[in-house]
């Protein structure tokens, strides 16, 4: 695990124990992490409205001797990656032309390259290895979450995963939840404006020690702090409402790594389907 990844999951792991104004500072590092070595101390007593003595209080819970060794930490990490990151190539553009199309094409191109640079992937490669290894798996989220998070189920069954996605009917997710155990894995997609049921759902799963994996729009979102693994994805538009180019991106990928995974489950999938849909197709109405 590398000492950035490392740095970020302290913050989490800590997150659920703080007092409020405590975990008002962890959302603020998580936020602007590649920020931090810029800031002095004074700088985010500012920002967040808290104390130095907090800042400092905050570094030492998880594990440094204060804010100035929480800095050069965060620093060093940032140079490292970037050292090693690639860079994706985007569409040149020159602002904004009068075409709309091409407009938010841009916008959905950025959206992929920087879900991309940002994403990790070790939490990716974990993901994966929870969805594989668990026996029933359940997607939720609620508006357009809901609609991928039914495509990311259906996906899921195409590669051999027992998947379902909780309905928004009369039930609510906990409910939904009662009879889930250890064995099983809920997938949550979660992008502003962040659904209340979704992250109560979250950390009621955490409580009954279901793993959880999170996609949603940034590090410090309210449900990464219930998620066992959550994966950043930009949802950028031109709109009021998320772009789904690069989440769709994602489920795509989550769904292929899986058939990697399990090739003679996925292939006996398949092979099963087609016979299915040529049965369906030789039925005489």
């Amino acid at each position: 695990m590398s000492r950035y990844k490392e740095i970020k999951d302290r913050i989490h792991s800590h997150y659920e124990s703080m007092p409020k104004n405590q975990k008002r500072l962890a959302e603020f590092f998580i936020d602007n992490f590649d920020r931090i070595p810029f800031l002095s101390v004074n700088n985010v007593s500012e920002a967040t409205k808290l104390s130095v003595a907090s800042i400092v209080r905050f570094a030492q819970r998880i594990g440094f001797s204060g804010f100035l060794e929480m800095r050069g930490e965060i620093a060093n990490t940032l140079q490292n990656d970037i050292e090693k990151k690639e860079i994706f190539s985007l569409l040149d553009t020159k602002g904004f032309s009068g075409d709309t199309l091409t407009n938010v094409a841009n916008q959905d191109i950025k959206n992929i390259n920087d879900t991309l640079n940002q994403l990790d992937r070790a939490s990716f490669k974990k993901a994966l290895k929870l969805i594989v290894d668990s026996k029933r798996v359940f997607t939720m989220g609620l508006g357009i979450s809901y609609l991928l998070s039914d495509v990311l189920a259906y996906q899921l069954r195409q590669v051999a995963v027992d998947s379902s996605v909780f309905k928004h009917d009369h039930s609510s997710f906990m409910e939904q939840m009662l009879y889930l155990n250890e064995n099983d894995l809920v997938i949550a997609l979660s992008f502003p404006p962040y659904s209340k049921e979704t992250i109560e759902a979250a950390k009621y799963a955490k409580e009954k020690k279901i793993k959880v994996i999170s996609l949603t729009d940034k590090n410090a979102s309210p449900i990464s702090f219930y998620s066992d693994v959550h994966l950043t994805i930009k949802t950028e538009n031109m709109l009021y409402t998320n772009s789904f180019s690069a989440i769709s991106v994602v489920i795509n990928a989550i769904a292929t790594g899986c058939a990697l995974k399990n090739k003679a489950n996925a292939k006996k999938m398949l092979e099963d389907s087609n016979i299915v849909t040529k049965r369906q197709d030789d039925v005489i109405y």
